[in-house]
């Protein structure tokens, strides 16, 4: 793709090969081909194989898979105690357990992913990122080890809503870091007005003098 002719679509920020592009519309929104511009890749080749692999994104769907699971299942576990109990139980103590190695995962994944992306980690949007990682990590550690194998108390599932809350914050944290590779609302160049006619204009100011003339003779008169 880097070799081949590549366009960019102004509103969205989508790239693709132009020659996919042809004469049909933006996959990801649909406007017309004639809001491409010619695009240049300004990335090296390393560094689009590294991001092209998706390990953070993926690393993260799997951590927020377990993190919602376990205290969603606990509570309709209380509010449903008899049903499939212990299928229920089964899943909440593996997503207990599961949760802290996907979010070591998605931690050091994110640490490559910022490095390769934005070439450091001292942004305050990234800094953030750390820090709610490091919290979310501290939460699930504290719930594995105090958590007891269908035995459910109030602080489990305080435990667990309190690390889905900073899941939570680190999902629209990414939605601000992608935010920052699109262009913004596309605007449409306005049509230029038209020069207006010389002959015209000349006609309008002989006009004009002509009525002037003319109030001017009937002032004396």
């Amino acid at each position: 793709m880097i070799d081949e002719e590549l366009v960019r679509c102004r509103p969205c920020g989508y790239v693709m090969k132009a020659s996919e592009l042809g004469e049909g519309v933006c996959p990801a929104c649909g406007l017309p081909h004639t809001v491409f511009e010619p695009y240049r890749e300004r990335v090296s080749a390393n560094r689009l194989f590294i991001l092209g692999l998706d390990i953070h994104p993926i690393a993260i769907h799997l951590s927020q898979t377990f993190v919602a699971l376990a205290p969603m299942l606990i509570i309709f576990h209380l509010i449903f105690p008899t049903f499939q109990e212990v299928l229920v139980h089964s899943v909440i103590t593996f997503s207990i357990w599961a949760l802290p190695f996907t979010l070591v995962a998605s931690t050091v994944s994110g640490i490559i992913d910022g490095i390769t992306r934005f070439k450091t980690l001292r942004t305050p949007m990234l800094i953030s990122k750390i820090l709610f990682s490091a919290l979310i990590l501290t939460t699930s550690l504290i719930q594995l080890i105090i958590y007891t194998p269908n035995e459910y108390y109030w602080y489990t599932i305080v435990l667990g809503l309190i690390s889905l809350g900073f899941a939570v914050k680190l999902g629209l944290l990414g939605k601000h870091l992608l935010d920052v590779i699109l262009p913004g609302t596309y605007v449409r160049r306005k049509k230029k007005a038209k020069a207006p006619d010389k002959e015209a204009t000349e006609a309008k100011k002989a006009a004009a003098a002509a009525a002037r003339a003319k109030k001017a003779d009937n002032t004396i008169k």
